[in-house]
């Protein structure tokens, strides 16, 4: 009984988020709902939820999670510094000559972006705004145009310092700690931020140059699909200057927080605040830090940082009550009596968290199912770096897919009327198939996420 009651209670979740409600209320509200109704029909033993307040403590005291609101300051002050506006603009004059120059740029520019401040919404939007109309102008075809902003935009999930790996990475070591108690390991091993940061580095390169490979071959296939920029057009003097002087500031954070990382030198929480005071003082050496500026990032930093830390509390009193009822041992179950073994239950998982990632973000997912399965698949023998990996490239391409991908509502939400939904449905398709692709390269070569963590720790 108590176990169809966390499925029901699961289902009851879903339903009220897709009703519109705030996600940390509901998921909070929703199982404090259950765990009286299941007090009172004797199936919930209410003892469970004295252990929310040491979980509430133990969010508090996490340093791991310090990183999150120090990689959203780092982000919001670059968007703010205009870094992504002069790299387009140096970025299309260096490959504006050639058929897909535009596009390859603005692929570039979302890696560089995604690598320096690793949030996906203020990406989209960003090369929106800056690329959309001069790709329209330049007679790019819409599809292409908007599908190449959307899968470029959404590379701050898979690239460091992206928030979906600080977060994942906390909730996979903990998963991890679980899993070897579970079996009887008591000397646990860790797993942490840094080493998804390391496993991220060849998949998020992979997709790079797969979206790039794309559209080399679009150029060959379809030329006036992608048309280049007259050469008369361009303005060359000084160009390798220009470049430069654009590059640099991305490219000095890049190294400064990503290379402290892969060097030893500090953990991801001490390099988000390198990132933090290095994007302060880029926009300073920029001349586009002023108070007013400073005070309105500082704003939005703790807004998103409070939405997030909100859906974090809101998800662990949900997964306490669903493990109250032996939610986790039903989920166990289940993996356990589905054909093909552990390949079988990875397929489940993440053919779930694929469609739950349509009408959810990859928070909730993050914190409400993961703590759920990462546990049972941790206990099957699963490599913790690839596991996490695997899950970032599957909400990345949830995050494109149609019709509720919440990269193309950002975009639909900036783009001019004249370019239809149906455009943009058209344009990323292809690019889900390039993230389907990765998926199922670093599924047969799990090597791709776990043999550079292996090299730079020596685990």
């Amino acid at each position: 009984m108590e176990m169809f009651a966390a499925l029901i209670m699961f289902a009851g979740v879903c339903l009220v988020l897709l009703l519109g409600y705030p996600v940390a209320f509901s998921l909070a509200g929703s199982a404090l709902f259950f765990a009286g109704i299941g007090t009172w029909l004797e199936i919930f033993d209410p003892v469970f939820l004295e252990a929310v307040p040491n979980r509430l403590y133990g969010i508090m005291t996490n340093e791991t999670l310090i990183a999150v609101p120090l990689f959203i300051f780092m982000g919001v002050m670059l968007e703010r510094s205009r870094v992504a506006e002069d790299l387009l603009d140096t970025m299309a004059e260096l490959f504006g000559s050639m058929r897909g120059g535009l596009g390859i740029s603005v692929t570039l520019v979302g890696m560089l972006m995604a690598a320096s401040t690793g949030i996906v919404g203020a990406t989209v939007v960003t090369m929106g705004l800056l690329s959309l109309p001069t790709m329209m102008r330049r007679g790019y075809d819409p599809s292409v145009a908007t599908g190449v902003i959307c899968a470029s935009g959404t590379l701050g999930q898979i690239i460091p310092p992206s928030i979906v790996l600080v977060l994942l990475g906390d909730v996979i070591s903990s998963s991890y700690q679980q899993a070897q108690l579970d079996m009887g390991i008591y000397s646990p091993r860790t797993v942490s931020v840094g080493d998804l940061f390391v496993g991220a580095l060849f998949p998020g390169l992979l997709l790079v140059g797969l979206y790039i490979l794309y559209l080399v071959m679009i150029a060959a296939i379809r030329p006036e699909a992608v048309p280049a920029i007259p050469e008369s057009e361009l303005n060359r003097e000084g160009l390798g200057t220009r470049v430069l002087q654009a590059l640099m500031p991305p490219l000095v954070l890049i190294v400064a927080v990503l290379g402290s990382i892969l060097m030893g030198v500090a953990t991801p929480t001490e390099a988000a605040s390198v990132g933090a005071v290095g994007a302060m003082l880029l926009a300073a050496a920029q001349k586009r830090l002023t108070i007013a500026r400073l005070r309105e990032v500082v704003q939005n930093t703790t807004r998103v940082t409070s939405m997030v830390f909100m859906i974090l509390v809101g998800a662990s009193i949900f997964s306490l009550v669903f493990r109250g009822f032996e939610g986790d041992e039903l989920v166990r179950v289940l993996l356990g009596d589905l054909p093909g073994g552990v390949f079988g239950a990875v397929l489940a998982v993440m053919a779930l968290m694929f469609v739950l990632g349509f009408f959810i973000d990859f928070i909730e997912i993050t914190f409400v199912v993961v703590p759920i399965v990462g546990p049972i698949l941790l206990a099957m023998g699963l490599d913790p770096v690839w596991l996490g990996i695997m899950i970032a490239i599957n909400l990345q391409t949830s995050f494109l897919t149609p019709p509720f991908g919440f990269s193309l509502f950002y975009l639909r939400g900036v783009a001019p009327p004249e370019i239809t939904t149906a455009q943009m449905y058209r344009g990323i398709i292809p690019f889900i198939a390039i993230q389907l692709l990765a998926l199922v390269a670093l599924s047969v070569w799990p090597e791709m996420a776990t043999w550079l963590p292996m090299q730079v720790y020596g685990e």
